[in-house]
């Protein structure tokens, strides 16, 4: 399709121009009528009549009309996917991915190659504001890849385009970074899980990929590796599904990876939400959506620090059962008069979850798929697997990975075998492994445990068991000052620690650097962290660093 000032004709209006110049001279009629095509093809009908404003790209937005020459927006009142699948073609971006329900009324058939070709309505049967402007997502020359039947954009089975015809993928040796490929060419966000087996059915016409091995650095789908175009020993029941997040809405700031400060992408800025006008139904989906387990907690009062730039100016209605944010309803304004001292912060389930330890920070490696906790055989478990679970979990550093049930066995599915992580990765679902489809010749004799630092850590002492007491807070190590500390609060370290006993607290022989972050501590003992402690508050002392804590427990993890 012509564009940017070109205008394409059809193969009759073209006829019809040439037979009216041959009879110009003639006939007067036949003058006018050629007039009156000319005028209402090159003056009523704007060279480029729509376009998509404050998106990612030309192919993203909110969808604006050119007439009289002027812009304007569209109401979202019966605004629907063939609507937006006319806009989509006419700027040359492929199929509409996303309608989002947001001034004038449009009746497209669905089939007309530019907008104001569409049927319109010549009164609105809707009040409109600008509060209801459509927005539009479409999916992009390069469009090659796409999500069918998951109920949303980011979610589906895998279909490619290939030579004009769309046709599936096998689950044959398929892994999270090849669908972490997929995700990003979708502009998607992060890989949330891959199902095999036809989980969201089968599909129809050609199988086009089967073996598919991507490193997970790569931009499209089509350039991994793969057995060759339509080579496979596959049948439909083997297509390969995954889900995973649209990363435009929402995030999670200023902790581990489910839990943080709430912001949401508004324009192209983040904007914070305010505390109190976000709720348990909206913290359900923010968790859903970025594949992590139920809420646990809602904070108010800037529990994860103060953000920067605007606050979100609408309120988050959602019912609890969307999976994802933007098809949440919204207010047009808030009811409060926020600041950022009143940021949201929300902590999610994680994904991977210590068990049966001394803390959070210790016992068998547990993973959540599909619903189901299971664990992880200890074949090729080593400590850069366990620096990923410790990092995940807001744990610090990985002090021990040790495998033959040491935390004891369950029962249930071993989901994870000969985990491979680079020690880089952001979660253990991102690292390679022989599959998550119980591919194992394990058993829970074989599972998992390890021991993370928690938020605590003795340092300069010779061992992991002896040093200066360090904790960690907003990502940052601090000392802690003696004043004030009592015995019990150093048996509450030894034992977080996995440590045994309190053999000495003293001052420390070195001192620490950073902020002091904590003093006056009042322990009952019966704490399973030092975090859980009684304090001035974070940050709150009366210390120097000549201060600083030092413990010498009575053992080592063995």
């Amino acid at each position: 399709m012509a564009r940017c000032g070109q205008r394409s004709f059809s193969v009759e209006a073209t006829n019809l121009i040439f037979t009216l110049v041959r009879h110009l001279h003639t006939n007067t009629v036949a003058l006018m009528t050629m007039m009156w095509i000319v005028f209402t093809l090159f003056i009523l009908s704007p060279t480029d009549s729509v376009r998509l404003v404050d998106g990612s790209t030309h192919c993203a937005g909110r969808v604006e009309v050119l007439h009289r020459g002027q812009w304007g927006t569209v109401c979202d009142d019966d605004w629907d996917m063939r609507d937006a699948a006319v806009v989509c073609r006419e700027l040359g971006c492929g199929e509409a991915v996303d309608g989002q329900v947001w001034t004038k009324e449009l009746q497209c058939r669905g089939n007309e190659s530019q907008i104001h070709l569409c049927p319109k309505s010549y009164t609105l049967k809707h009040d409109c504001s600008h509060d209801n402007d459509v927005g539009l997502v479409c999916a992009g020359k390069k469009y090659s890849v796409r999500l069918v039947d998951g109920g949303g954009h980011c979610s589906g089975r895998v279909e490619v385009l290939h030579r004009g015809q769309w046709g599936t993928l096998c689950d044959d040796d398929w892994d999270m970074r090849d669908a972490a490929v997929v995700c990003r060419e979708l502009g998607c966000g992060e890989a949330v899980d891959v199902l095999g087996n036809s989980h969201f059915g089968p599909g129809s016409g050609p199988i086009w990929m089967d073996d598919v091995d991507c490193s997970g650095s790569e931009s499209t789908l089509k350039t991994c590796t793969s057995a060759g175009w339509g080579k496979h020993d596959c049948n439909q029941t083997k297509n390969f599904t995954t889900q995973h997040l649209l990363i435009s809405l929402p995030l999670l700031v200023g902790g581990p990876r489910c839990s943080g400060r709430v912001e949401v992408l508004h324009g192209k800025t983040w904007a914070t939400v305010c505390d109190a006008d976000f709720d348990q139904q909206d913290a359900e989906v923010v968790c859903r959506e970025l594949g992590c387990g139920a809420p646990v907690e809602v904070l108010g009062a800037a529990a994860f620090g103060r953000g920067e730039g605007q606050v979100w100016t609408k309120e988050l209605q959602c019912r609890g059962n969307e999976s994802q944010i933007h098809l949440c309803p919204k207010s047009s304004t808030l009811k409060h008069d926020c600041s950022h001292d009143n940021d949201v912060g929300l902590v999610c389930a994680d994904m991977v979850r210590l068990v049966d330890g001394s803390s959070r920070c210790a016992g068998r490696v547990e993973v959540l798929h599909r619903g189901q906790w299971g664990t992880v055989c200890d074949d090729d478990w080593d400590m850069r697997d366990a620096a990923v679970v410790c990092r995940e979990l807001g744990c610090g550093e990985a002090v021990d990975a040790v495998g033959k049930a040491h935390f004891g066995p369950r029962s249930g599915p071993i989901w994870m075998n000969k985990v491979a992580c680079s020690g880089s990765e952001s979660t253990l679902k991102n690292c390679g492994s022989s599959g998550r489809v119980i591919k194992h010749d394990c058993s829970h004799d074989s599972d998992v445990a390890l021991v993370c630092a928690d938020s605590v850590r003795l340092v300069d002492g010779g061992t992991r068991c002896a040093g200066r007491v360090e904790v960690l807070h907003r990502g940052q190590w601090g000392t802690v000052c003696v004043e004030g500390a009592s015995v019990i609060a150093a048996v509450v370290v030894c034992r977080q620690l996995g440590c045994g006993g309190i053999l000495s607290a003293t001052v420390s022989d070195t001192a620490g650097s950073g902020p002091i972050w904590m003093s006056q501590l009042t322990c009952s003992g019966s704490e399973s962290t030092l975090k859980n402690c009684g304090s001035l508050g974070w940050g709150k002392h009366r210390c120097s660093h000549l201060d600083d804590a030092e413990l010498i427990c009575s053992g080592t993890f063995q």
